[in-house]
Order: C-alpha cells, then sequence, then structure tokens
C-alpha cells in the first residue's frame, strides 16, 4: 500500500443557504433557522447552516477511500472507519452562500501558512494539495526533504493562487512526476489538466457535470475531488482512462457528505457509457501563446485596457483636480481590479509599467493578484510616439531592449502585451512610409512576444480625433492592415497566437456628419472581413476617445453584422474607465459606487457580445 503525504490547509466550508431546506443543518445559537451576517454592511439572512470540512481534508478523504495510507503533514487529522477526525479546529473559515444554482465565496484574502514536518519514516509520495499555500520556506524545507530521500515521489497542484513565476515554484516543478493544474502552465512533467467541466490526462479528456447536486459543490471542491481521485487511481495501478472514468464517477456522486470507495467506483464504471476522448495530438501540440490567445478571446469577455502612460493619466486626474502621485495611481487601478465579478466579464487586463510593479490591497502583486481572479494579466510594451525626422507621421518607440523587459514581464505573471502605432488621417498623413515602418515595427514586436510565449495584441489605431469620411477611414484603416499583415507573415508570427486591435471604421471626430451605429457597424464588418486573414486569434475594438455609451452602441452594431471568421470583443480604456472616475473623484469613501459605474459598462458591454453568434461555424 502507497504511503502518501498530503501537504495542505484544512479549512471549514460553512454553507449557508437562500433556500428553504431545513433538513440535515445546524441552528444557530438562538435556535433559529437562519443566520443574520454583514459581509459587506447590509444583511442577509440565511435559512439553513451546514459546516464541512474542505482544503485538504477533501484530498485525505478521496485518498483513504482509495483504500491507500494517507496523512496530511503536521497537521492532526486521519480518516479511521470511514470518518474523517480532525482532532483541532482549522483556522481559516470560508462562507460559501448558495443560492439556487449560485455560489458566492467569502474568504479570508491572504493564505494562512501551510505546515510541514518531514516524514519519520519513509513514504511514497508528497502531495502538494490545491489548498497549500507555496511560500518559498515551504518549497525549500520540501525540497530538502526530497534531496535526502531520492525514492520518495512529489506529485504537485498548482492553482491561481500559485507564483507559477518564482523560481522555488518552478524548482518544485522541475522534481514532480505529476502535475494538477487547473492555470495555464508550461512543462516537461506529466500534467492533469483541469477546468469548469473537463479534465484532461495522458492525451484523453473526460467531461463531467454536477447535474442537478443537492449539495452544490463549489468548483475548489470539485477540483480537489477529481485531482485526488486521478492521482489515487494512477498510484494504485489504474490506466490513464481508468482514472479519468474514476474521478468523474466519485465526483459525480460524491456530496458534502463524503467521496465513495474505490470499489463502489469500479462497479459503477463497468458498462457506463462514460465518455472518454482522445485529444488529437494537434490540439494537445497548441502552444502556450494559443492557449492563452484562446482564453483571452472566449466566454464573451472583454479586455481592459488599464495602461495609460503617466502622461495620459496625469491629465485625467487634472481635469478633475486629482492630485497625481503613486498612491493615487495605484488606489484608482485598484479600483476596477477589485470590482465584484470581474472574471465574469474581463478575460484579462493591460497594465501599464507602474502598475505591474505595484500591490493590491492583500499585497499581492497586482499581476498575481489578477491570475488568482482568473483574470490575465497584460502589459504595455510600447514607449510612446514620435515624428519621423521632418515629417508629420509617427512611429511608435521601444524596440530597443524589449526582448529582456518581456522576459522580465513574463516572470512577473504576465502573458500578454500591447503596441499601439497611431495614424492620424490629414491632408498628406497617414504616408506609405508611414504605414510601412510602423507595421514592420508592430510585427518585430510581435515575433519578440512569441519568442517570449507572450501573447502580441498588435494595435494599428486610425485616431478617431481628426476631419474625414468613413469611406477614407475603411481604405486606410484596410491599407494599414494589408501591409501589417504582410509585415507579420515575414516575421513568421503565429497568426493563432496573435490578436488584432483595431479601431472602429467611422468618420473622424470632427467631420460634420457623425456615422450612425448602423453604418459604422456594416463599414467596420466589410473592412475586417476583407482584410483579416480567417487564421487570426482574435479581433478587439477598441473606444479611442467615443463616449462610454457610443462605443458600446457601436459594438451592438458591429456585432450585429457577424457572425465572423474569428472571435470579436472589445478592449477598451475610456469606455469603463470615465464613469467609475467620474464616481471616485479621488476620494476613496467613493470606492463602491466607482466599482459600480464599471461594472455596470463591463456589463453592457458583455451583453453586446453575447447577444449574437459571432463566430462563424467550420
Amino acid at each position: 500500500m502507497s504511503k502518501i503525504v498530503v501537504v495542505g490547509n484544512i479549512t471549514k466550508d460553512v454553507y449557508l443557504r437562500l433556500d428553504n431546506r431545513k433538513n440535515h443543518f445546524e441552528l444557530d445559537q438562538n435556535n433559529v433557522n437562519w443566520l443574520d451576517l454583514a459581509f459587506d454592511g447590509s444583511s442577509h439572512n440565511f435559512f439553513a447552516r451546514h459546516a464541512v470540512f474542505g482544503g485538504a481534508a477533501v484530498t485525505l478523504e478521496v485518498l483513504s477511500r482509495f483504500g491507500l495510507d494517507a496523512k496530511i503533514s503536521a497537521t492532526p487529522a486521519s480518516f479511521l472507519e470511514g470518518q474523517l477526525i480532525v482532532k483541532e479546529t482549522p483556522t481559516v473559515y470560508r462562507y460559501i452562500v448558495c443560492k439556487d444554482d449560485n455560489i458566492a465565496y467569502f474568504s479570508p484574502s491572504q493564505s494562512e501558512p501551510t505546515n510541514w514536518q518531514a516524514p519519520t519514516e519513509p513514504v511514497d509520495w508528497i502531495y502538494i494539495d490545491r489548498s497549500a499555500h507555496i511560500s518559498p520556506e515551504l518549497a525549500e524545507e520540501i525540497s530538502n526533504y526530497l534531496a535526502l530521500a531520492p525514492d520518495t515521489n512529489l506529485a504537485l497542484f498548482v492553482g491561481k493562487r500559485t507564483n507559477l513565476a518564482a523560481e522555488y515554484v518552478q524548482r518544485l516543478m522541475q522534481r514532480a512526476a505529476v502535475i494538477f493544474a487547473d492555470v495555464a502552465v508550461e512543462t516537461d512533467r506529466p500534467i492533469v489538466r483541469l477546468d469548469d467541466n473537463s479534465v484532461e490526462f495522458d492525451n484523453k479528456r473526460i467531461h463531467w457535470t454536477l447535474h442537478e447536486k443537492q449539495d452544490l459543490m463549489t468548483h475548489l471542491t470539485t477540483n480537489l475531488v477529481i485531482a485526488a481521485s486521478v492521482f489515487g487511481a494512477v498510484i494504485s495501478g489504474k490506466n490513464p482512462t481508468e482514472a479519468l472514468l474514476l474521478a468523474r464517477a466519485n465526483v459525480e456522486n460524491a456530496n458534502l457528505d463524503g467521496a465513495l470507495n474505490l470499489d463502489r467506483l469500479e462497479e459503477m464504471i463497468v458498462g457506463e457509457e462514460y465518455r472518454v476522448e482522445n485529444i488529437t495530438s494537434k490540439e494537445n501540440d497548441m502552444s502556450e501563446i494559443q492557449e492563452t490567445a484562446k482564453r483571452l478571446m472566449s466566454g464573451g469577455k472583454g479586455i481592459l485596457a488599464a495602461d495609460e502612460s503617466g502622461g495620459s493619466i496625469h491629465k485625467k486626474f487634472e481635469s478633475m483636480n486629482i492630485e497625481d502621485n503613486e498612491q493615487n495611481r495605484r488606489d484608482y487601478r485598484n479600483i476596477f481590479f477589485t470590482t465584484p465579478d470581474l472574471e465574469k466579464y474581463a478575460s484579462g487586463v493591460i497594465l501599464f509599467d507602474e502598475t505591474a510593479r505595484q500591490k493590491a490591497d492583500d499585497g499581492m502583486d497586482f499581476a498575481m493578484f489578477l491570475t488568482a481572479r482568473g483574470v490575465i494579466p497584460g502589459i504595455k510594451v510600447d514607449q510612446g510616439l514620435e515624428n519621423f525626422e521632418g515629417s508629420q507621421d509617427k512611429y511608435t518607440k521601444g524596440l530597443d531592449g524589449l526582448p529582456g523587459r518581456l522576459a522580465e514581464y513574463y516572470a512577473m505573471g504576465a502573458r500578454f502585451a500591447k503596441w499601439r502605432a497611431a495614424f492620424e488621417i490629414g491632408e498628406e498623413t497617414p504616408s506609405e512610409m508611414a504605414i510601412a515602418k510602423n507595421t514592420e515595427i508592430l510585427a518585430q514586436y510581435a515575433k519578440d512576444c512569441q519568442d517570449a510565449n507572450i501573447v502580441p495584441i498588435v494595435e494599428p489605431e486610425v485616431v478617431y480625433d481628426g476631419y474625414y469620411t468613413a469611406e477614407q477611414n475603411g481604405e486606410v484603416t484596410g491599407k494599414i492592415l494589408d501591409k501589417l499583415f504582410e509585415a507579420l507573415a515575414a516575421k513568421q508570427v503565429d497568426l493563432k497566437g496573435c490578436i488584432l486591435k483595431v479601431n472602429m471604421v467611422l468618420a473622424g471626430k470632427q467631420y460634420e456628419t457623425q456615422s450612425t451605429p448602423e453604418q459604422i457597424g456594416k463599414a467596420t464588418a466589410k473592412v475586417l472581413k476583407a482584410h483579416v486573414p480567417k487564421e487570426l486569434a482574435g479581433v478587439v475594438f477598441l473606444s479611442g476617445g467615443q463616449t462610454p455609451e457610443q462605443a458600446t452602441d457601436n459594438l451592438q452594431a458591429i456585432t450585429d453584422e457577424g457572425p465572423f471568421p474569428w472571435p470579436v470583443t472589445f478592449s477598451f480604456a475610456r469606455a469603463l474607465q470615465d464613469p467609475a472616475l467620474f464616481a471616485w473623484k479621488g476620494d476613496n469613501a467613493n470606492v463602491p459606487a466607482a466599482r459600480e459605474a464599471f461594472r455596470i459598462r463591463l456589463i453592457a458591454n458583455s451583453e453586446a457580445l453575447t447577444k449574437n453568434d459571432l463566430t462563424e461555424k467550420e
């Protein structure tokens, strides 16, 4: 029998229900069946409460029910005669509010330290659970133990709170015999990949569903059950297909009272029509940048551009009589990153260099904070505009030293980047020379990004603040796009790992007759379909000085012209941020109102995406 030491934290999960089922739940201290709690200053009545052990306790139970000798390191917990016994009350409580099929979490933002005690007898496996807080100290202690115990294997679960860029995490990953991950991770180790309703292992995938589970297990608990089931099955001698089937049977039939025994699971999968997919080599070989690009462009979500340069944000603050200092800039960006439901409506956030080095309220770097929320952090890497010598045309600076900066940003957690080239329509602009030079620069930037495993967003913007017709805009935009994709091809940039950020096709802001949303939708769709290759990972639209309402209306009009050969979404800055800025006014007492103003714009633009089926079917 394999001996396993689980490294992780036990939590006390307190389920608070808004429905009126009253069986099998505790009463409160006043012997009534509701609780009055105040998470946000308002009262909530919960009709029932049910407390269970979560975190590493789930892993311990699953492995024990597989007949394995498992213990949690430095924790007085055990599994005896079918019962989980925890001798000390966990220090971490997580409140899980349930209503119908919806779950909201209330948990500490700071992870509790994970205890480690070297085994006194030889063990076969160290299993670092998803619940573990992998600190430098913990990683060092485990690495030192493994160096003295070469026959002990390591299994490692990396999740959204894991600092994948840290050297100590990378060292553990290199030592691991198998890695479990519910975030994007690049590794040469055998890996089990989990998402919200599927798990992949050994080029095979299985989908699972909770159906209408009465206990509303959270995705955190289900991921623990899945991972521990696959792990337990494999070290029990099962093949990958059997391991996936057993994991699915377990998660679909487990409940808050416990998982199933191995013998019962084996009975369940015999003759079951559970389907295991063989993943094609083409899909399995998808590069990290292609996976990231796909995530950025999926789910009806947009990309928040919070990457204003120092000069741009100074103008914003000056217009509102807000003092322009680092703390105010941090507090301003923090409004957006801490907005409730951000991860539901934003797949990524573009950061400015200063912001990427600042910290959230809980002490995490903003990039790691966003990653933990399920939002991909990106970075603006261009260094502003400058005029060509003797010309009104501009070019974008920043190629010097770019590879080194990209490597640093990747280590900080950034997984995509943005570079803007600006084109003004005038009597002599943009010139053929300016188009050629700027698109060459964009292509070189894109190549450098992909060499660093970072998705490039290429942004050739026809500036809205001008005097020109929509027809002129369309002609210039088409010409720029043709040159851009020629340059990208010459640099052998992988279009499946590249995103285009582009202006809408509309009349200039100074032109007498402004374009209607319907005209903008038709003109933009026509130009893009004629000039953008089908292989591209996606197209995102910039707002370019439009009002928040204009940008949303025009986005909706464009989506009405779908479907398109590639996914489309929005990547707005001012059109998302301005309502929040006006609500905040530099006073942190107004943060809740600012968050809500921002959230309203996110929802409005997300709804503009989800109204129509936007991607062409193959």
